[in-house]
């Protein structure tokens, strides 16, 4: 069940988001975070598009559209070439990469040395929210 936190962020984010909804596209590999997350993103007033690969989002008409990116970073395609790849294309698209696995994190900063926002699997509903509403207002 939703806590009452998840319900005053997210009553917080619909009506921010209600003049202007915000897409969030969601880029992950297993079906069931893709719709767990859309359902709940849907919930608290965002417009959401879910992929289940990098291939398949970069062939949609959503990079050049999308607000704010869940990235999972673990997936075919790899999360993190798909956000290189969005660099390079000059896509500045906040991203917030998912993983399960906590060494990913500090690999991906070595990577490049860009800060990023990252989430560790089973992340709760308040720190996706904040992450976004975060991510949404550097933008």
């Amino acid at each position: 069940m939703y806590t009452k936190v998840y319900w005053i962020v997210a009553a917080l984010l619909s009506v921010s988001c209600v003049a202007n909804p915000k897409l969030i596209s969601i880029v992950d590999d297993d079906e069931s975070v893709r719709e767990g997350l859309s359902r709940l993103l849907s919930s608290a007033g965002f417009v959401v598009n879910a992929f289940a690969s990098a291939e398949t989002y970069l062939s949609s008409d959503q990079p050049g559209r999308t607000d704010c990116l869940l990235l999972d970073v673990r997936m075919p395609g790899n999360g993190i070439q798909l956000e290189r790849h969005l660099v390079a294309d000059h896509l500045e698209i906040p991203v917030i990469f998912m993983t399960a696995h906590e060494e990913e994190i500090a690999r991906a900063q070595v990577l490049d040395g860009h800060a990023r926002t990252f989430l560790i699997k089973p992340f709760s509903e308040e720190a996706l929210l904040n992450a976004i509403n975060k991510a949404l207002t550097v933008r």
